[in-house]
């Protein structure tokens, strides 16, 4: 007899213990091969993603917490008294709190790394935000069943969840500007504004993207430079990503002088329509008379460049100029610069005084001068 158990009292606890322990594994093993069978039959995504992600998730089972259940199994079997009641029942909520504290963990890293490799591929700075983002996962995740376990037990957390959140609060005063370009550094990682190697304007900044970091982005810069610009700053303003534009909108204006005729007018948007319509790459929108400005008829032409190559818009807006030139050359039509016209209306007198008469004889009059 041990501890006041007979011998058959144990080997019944026994028993139940293998008996726990065979079936817990057999279940094991046939959930994970039928999560492996659905995930090869139902591809990367919908269900088959699921089973797969499931079945490694249950593949990262601890076969020591198997054994720990099947054991506390068997001891249940037992008519224990206190206080060895009370301890199997915390050894049953701490086997169970840490398996799910693995699954959960496992869980993290497998979402993590398919996220990260899905949408921001091999990149350092997506395996920096997915390592940041795992370690904090993982913190919140252990300190959460830490804190079950310690509650379970019959501590009093109450105390210590409030120094938790009085130092988790001084701790982000303090840091507060370095917490904001690591959550920068992750925003962009996730949400890929841009990525490296894209050509961007931020601000009065433009040029190639050479690295993004927990803290800072560089940039180099057309001049060559290169800019260090931090997370946080760089997400308040707006960007501009160049590489991912399809296609470029172009929209000009161009002035004329006012001794064009009516019919001179009408016949520039088909002339502009003329020149630009036969390019391969061009998309022509329109060309009107926009307004009659101060000193020039203001025409507005809209085109759309199908390829976003800047040296491309480039040459062909060139192009475009020296065409319009000649043709409005050759129907006689001048462009306009910035002028005024004065109209003078009405006499204009002259301003001399007029001759002083000679004075007259007499009193008061004075000496006549000498001849």
């Amino acid at each position: 007899m041990v501890i006041g158990l007979t011998p058959f009292h144990l080997s019944i606890a026994v028993l139940a213990a293998l008996a726990t322990y065979l079936v817990m594994s057999i279940a094991l093993r046939l959930a994970c091969s039928a999560a492996a069978r659905i995930s090869s039959h139902g591809g990367l995504h919908g269900a088959g993603s699921a089973a797969g992600a499931i079945g490694e998730i249950l593949g990262g089972t601890s076969r020591w917490l198997m054994l720990l259940t099947a054991f506390l199994v068997g001891v249940g079997t037992l008519n224990l008294a206190e206080p060895w009641h009370s301890r199997v029942s915390h050894l049953w909520f701490l086997t169970l709190m840490l398996q799910v504290a693995l699954w959960a963990n496992r869980a993290v890293t497998l979402g993590l790394s398919r996220y990260f490799t899905r949408h921001a591929g091999e990149s350092a700075q997506a395996s920096a935000s997915s390592t940041l983002l795992s370690w904090a996962l993982r913190t919140v995740l252990w300190t959460v069943a830490m804190l079950a376990v310690l509650s379970n037990v019959g501590v009093n957390i109450t105390a210590l969840v409030a120094s938790l959140g009085i130092g988790g609060v001084a701790v982000a005063l303090a840091v507060q500007n370095i917490l904001g370009d690591l959550f920068a550094s992750l925003s962009i990682a996730i949400d890929k504004p841009f990525e490296v190697g894209d050509a961007i304007g931020v601000g009065a900044v433009s040029g190639n993207v050479e690295f993004v970091g927990l803290k800072t982005t560089r940039i180099r810069a057309l001049g060559g430079e290169q800019i260090v610009m931090s997370n946080a700053e760089l997400l308040k303003q707006t960007v501009s990503n160049y590489k991912r534009q399809a296609t470029r909108r172009v929209a000009f204006t161009f002035g004329v002088t006012y001794d064009t005729t009516p019919d001179q007018a009408e016949a520039i948007p088909g002339i502009v329509r003329s020149m630009i319509e036969p390019e391969s790459k061009v998309q022509f929108g329109r060309a009107h008379l926009k307004g009659l400005g101060d000193s020039a008829l203001t025409f507005e032409v809209v085109y759309t460049v199908l390829d976003p190559d800047y040296d491309l818009f480039m040459d062909l807006q060139q192009k475009f100029n020296l065409q319009l030139m000649r043709d409005l050359k050759t129907l006689g039509v001048r462009f306009a610069f910035p002028a005024r016209t004065v109209h003078l209306t009405g006499h204009i007198e002259s301003a001399l005084p007029a001759a002083a008469a000679p004075p007259l004889s007499g009193a008061g009059a004075g000496p006549r001068p000498a001849a």
